[in-house]
C-alpha cells in the first residue's frame, strides 16, 4: 500500500532530525506554539530560523530536499530547483558583491513529526518558501511561493531560463481573451498584495472579473491557470484542493500594462483561495507567485479540525 503524503511527510522529516548533529538540529528543530517563526513568508534575502542548507552534509541535504518533494509535484520540483539555481546567476550579475549562494535555503521543522501532535514544516530562502502543516493525515498545504529573478534569461531573443514561463503566458492568454473586463488598474502594485504578513487578507478589492461572466475559452483558460498552481502540489494535495474549490465562486484580477515586458500583476480568487503574481521590478524581469488560502493558511483549517476532534468528548468545564 502507498503510504499517504502525512506519512512520507512524517517520514521525510524524522529523518532529516535524526541525520542532524546537536547544533544543527537545535536550529531545525523548533516548537509549533511560536507563531512568530511558525507563521512567516520571507522570500526576501533575509535572516530565517531553521538550518541552513548549503551548510548540512551530503546525506543531510538530501533529506533535506526530499521532505520538501513530499510537497510538490515533480515540475514543481524542477521549478523550485530552477529557482535556487537563480541565486548563482543573480550573484554574477551583481559582480558578486552580495555573496548569494544556490544552498542559501533553511528549512525548519515545528513540533514532533513522530508524536501525535499537529507539527510543520518549511523550506524557505530567497524566492523560495513551501510550508505544509500536518495533523493527523490532514495536511494543510499553503502558503507555497516561488519567485524568479531574473524570471527570463536570453540569448538571441530566445529564452534561456524561465521557470515561471507558464505562470505568465496562461494569464497573458487570459486577459486577451477576457478583454477590459479583467483590468482593473492600468498601474501593477509594487509587489504582490500579501506580501510576507503571515496573514492573507480574505477580500482583495476589486474582485476583476467573475468567471461566471466569461466565455467558454477566457473561462477554460482561467481553470487551467488555477490548475497551475494546484498541480504545484503533489497529486494527492492537489486533487484534495481541486476537490475543495470545484464549483465555487472565481474572480480573475489584471493590473497593469498588458503589452509584454511592462511591469504587470494578477490574481485570482475563491472560496478561501489567493493566487498572486507580479512581475514588477527589475524593469518586468522580477516574478513573484505564491498561492494562498487565506482561511486555512499554516493549517488554520486542519488545527481548527483537530482541535474539534480532539475535543469532542472532553467533559464540559464546570460553571460553562
Amino acid at each position: 500500500m502507498t503510504a499517504s503524503v502525512a506519512a512520507r511527510m512524517r517520514a521525510a522529516a524524522t529523518a532529516l532530525l535524526s541525520a542532524l548533529d546537536g547544533p544543527q538540529h537545535a536550529l531545525a528543530a523548533r516548537s509549533f506554539t511560536d507563531d512568530a517563526a511558525r507563521r512567516r513568508v520571507e522570500y526576501r534575502p533575509r535572516p530565517r530560523p531553521g538550518v541552513c542548507v548549503g551548510e548540512l552534509d551530503i546525506p543531510a541535504r538530501k533529506l533535506a530536499h526530499r521532505l520538501l518533494s513530499t510537497a510538490l509535484s515533480d515540475h514543481a520540483y524542477a521549478q523550485a530547483m530552477a529557482i535556487t539555481a537563480l541565486e548563482e546567476v543573480l550573484d554574477r550579475q551583481e559582480g558578486w558583491e552580495r555573496r548569494r549562494h544556490g544552498g542559501d535555503y533553511w528549512v525548519a521543522v515545528f513540533g514532533d513529526p513522530a508524536g501525535d501532535g499537529p507539527w510543520s514544516w518549511r523550506f524557505e530562502g530567497h524566492h523560495l518558501s513551501v510550508t505544509m502543516t500536518v495533523a493527523g493525515e490532514d495536511v494543510s498545504p499553503a502558503p507555497v511561493f516561488l519567485g524568479a529573478n531574473p524570471a527570463c534569461v536570453r540569448y538571441a531573443g530566445r529564452p534561456v531560463s524561465r521557470p515561471l514561463a507558464a505562470e505568465e503566458d496562461l494569464a497573458r492568454a487570459l486577459v486577451d481573451e477576457a478583454g477590459p473586463a479583467a483590468v482593473v488598474s492600468d498601474r501593477a502594485p509594487a509587489d504582490i498584495r500579501t506580501g510576507t504578513r503571515g496573514r492573507a487578507q480574505d477580500r482583495i478589492e476589486p474582485l476583476g472579473v467573475a468567471a461566471a461572466s466569461l466565455g467558454p475559452t477566457a473561462r477554460a483558460l482561467l481553470d487551467h491557470l488555477v490548475a497551475l498552481y494546484l498541480d504545484r502540489l503533489t497529486p494527492e494535495l492537489a486533487a484534495r484542493e481541486h476537490a475543495r474549490i470545484a464549483g465555487g465562486p472565481l474572480h480573475f484580477a489584471w493590473e497593469g500594462p498588458t503589452t509584454p515586458g511592462q511591469r504587470h500583476y494578477y490574481r485570482v480568487q475563491g472560496d478561501d483561495l489567493l493566487i498572486e503574481y507580479d512581475n514588477t521590478t527589475e524593469d518586468g524581469n522580477h516574478a513573484h507567485t505564491v498561492l494562498r488560502r487565506p482561511r486555512g493558511d499554516f493549517g488554520d483549517d486542519v488545527l481548527a479540525a483537530h482541535h474539534r476532534t480532539a475535543h469532542a468528548g472532553a467533559a464540559p468545564r464546570a460553571g460553562a
